[in-house]
């Protein structure tokens, strides 16, 4: 074969052209891929009642929405409760790896911290399971939806029907950090409205304690009828179980569990737990679409436990997100983190964990709210089957009023 000039030139041109092919078969997958990063702790005290579990929830989400014209990658990463961690994460995540919407992050000071750099970066977050109210109010974002519960809620829900039940005099054991001092704030000012009394408070490191002891003696020594604990996983689990010890519950002082999750009754035992009134948006027995949920996704579920209200949380964000790049197209909505929050507000949500609902102005996604109390265990009739319904609080009741957050985004 006899190889002239011109064919000699063409050759050399096209070679870098067949070398870069590749690169551009990469960057097209990746215009046309969706990531979702599971930020939250994979390895403390939040462990179980998030963890792995909120992972395997996103991916059901991603799994039933199913192939609709574009790709979506699931990455998920442990913040060790740290705020600075958990913002290095979204920061190379969203600079490095393009990852477009951040999922999950349990932890109010690390929330608040992501929550910043996600509306720098004007990327996606949605939030399910850290609980501070301030997310929606002082901290609100055009990035940012609050999507499970908060502390309000809580507050509103438990400590009012502890009120309500004779517990005028409170004393709380709160963790010193946001989530615990935001629980706190919020209980305290239901208490007061309600015409009770709080007698005392003290903060618990965090983390960085197992043993409450000192603490339930401090507020034994209050006399207060409840004591109001202002944290949640591992360290309501320790508070309980110690209380228990000390025989506080038998010399009629009540545990108000602000923050009590699925998990958290099924490592304490009902002979312990039986009896804690707490609240909660989703359990998988509530219903049939809560049930179909929860036999969808429970066998992929660590330790095959049905799904806790944040894990259901983000089942239920994910799906709603996806629709809405759907309906945005995958470039504008990898463009423009806030108006893919502007459009999640103007669509009605609907899914298996929450059923109706909406999302508010300053981000805070409403549906019901539940009051429950725990079973005793000759009432259970199998595992997981751990609380009994007490009332329903309608979504538009069950969070605070769009006008007394301060939520910068809120028109007067």
């Amino acid at each position: 074969m006899t190889l002239d000039r011109r064919s000699l030139l063409a050759g050399a041109a096209a070679a870098p052209l067949a070398a870069a092919l590749p690169g551009r078969r990469v960057r097209a997958q990746a215009a046309n891929t969706i990531k979702i990063g599971v930020l939250n702790d994979q390895s403390g005290l939040y462990r179980d009642l998030a963890g792995p579990g909120s992972t395997v929830c996103v991916r059901q989400a991603v799994q039933e929405f199913g192939a609709q014209g574009f790709a979506v990658e699931v990455v998920q990463a442990d913040h060790q409760n740290k705020p600075d961690v958990g913002s290095n994460i979204v920061r190379q995540w969203i600079d490095r790896d393009g990852v477009d919407v951040i999922m999950d992050v349990p932890t109010s000071s690390v929330a608040l911290a992501v929550n910043g750099v996600v509306r720098e970066k004007n990327k996606v977050y949605l939030n399910s399971t850290a609980a501070t109210s301030d997310l929606t109010g002082p901290a609100c974002s055009p990035n940012t939806i609050h999507w499970t519960y908060d502390t309000y809620m809580l507050a509103k829900g438990t400590g009012g029907a502890m009120v309500r039940a004779g517990g005028d005099t409170w004393f709380f054991i709160t963790a010193d950090y946001a989530f615990g001092h935001a629980l706190e704030r919020d209980t305290a000012e239901f208490v007061r409205r309600a015409g009770g009394r709080v007698l005392g408070a003290v903060r618990t490191p965090f983390p960085g304690t197992t043993d409450f002891s000192s603490f339930l003696v401090q507020a034994q020594a209050s006399r207060a009828k409840v004591i109001g604990l202002a944290n949640a996983g591992g360290d309501t689990i320790n508070c309980i179980k110690q209380a228990a010890e000390f025989g506080l519950t038998r010399r009629g002082v009540k545990l108000a569990g602000l923050l009590v999750f699925l998990s958290d009754i099924h490592a304490l035992g009902l002979q312990t737990a039986q009896g804690l009134v707490l609240t909660e948006t989703f359990y998988w027995d509530l219903n049939d679409r809560t049930r179909a949920l929860t036999q969808r996704v429970r066998p992929h579920m660590p330790n095959n436990a049905p799904p806790t209200m944040v894990q259901a949380g983000c089942y239920s964000a994910t799906l709603h997100y996806l629709k809405t790049v759907q309906q945005m197209g995958v470039a504008a909505a990898k463009a423009d983190g806030a108006a893919v929050i502007a459009r999640m507000k103007a669509m009605p949500t609907d899914d298996d964990a929450f059923g109706p609902g909406r999302i508010r102005e300053d981000g805070r996604k409403l549906h019901p709210a539940y009051l429950f109390e725990v079973k005793k265990p000759e009432e259970s009739r199998g595992p997981w089957d751990y609380y009994k319904l007490l009332q329903t609080v309608p979504a538009e009741e069950a969070f605070r009023p769009l006008a007394e957050g301060g939520c910068p985004l809120v028109r007067s």
